[in-house]
């Protein structure tokens, strides 16, 4: 059972062994996992039922991909918020999600360090991209809309 005061989460991937290290970089931390999911239509359930604080959403799934489960996430759950952990580092993907709401990005090669920093300043309602991948994509994000 969490405190009252953890935050709830769902981690959305289809990679049991990277669900299983998210759960362990959390583990004694004030986060609460409600539920996983393996696929992007499992995460719209889990996420419409359980209503969590914040999804974990990787971008590469089965049966729905991320970009399109999180259309469908802002729809039945608009108070969770979204941060993409994914392995694509392509600029114009990542500034699209960043533009349409996402609390964070972070790349699945940094997360053992990065995972935790960036669900804590989404929880405190603040954004997370990597502060190199910004500074080695300046061009790219300056050439986009």
């Amino acid at each position: 059972m969490a405190p009252p005061q953890a935050k709830t989460i769902v981690i959305a991937d289809d990679f049991a062994e990277f669900r299983w290290f998210v759960r362990s970089k959390l583990r004694g931390k004030e986060f609460h996992i409600v539920a996983e999911a393996s696929d992007g239509l499992e995460a719209v359930a889990k996420v419409a039922e359980l209503q969590p604080d914040l999804v974990l959403l990787d971008i590469g799934m089965p049966n729905l991909n991320g970009l399109e489960a999180a259309v469908q996430i802002r729809f039945v759950a608009p108070k969770t918020r979204i941060l993409f952990i994914s392995q694509t580092t392509d600029p114009d993907v990542v500034q699209s999600v960043m533009s349409d709401g996402a609390a964070g990005y972070v790349c699945k090669s940094k997360s053992s360090h990065q995972l935790v920093p960036a669900i804590e300043a989404a929880l405190e309602g603040k954004k997370f991209v990597d502060l190199e991948w910004v500074r080695n994509n300046r061009e790219s994000l300056r050439r986009s809309p």
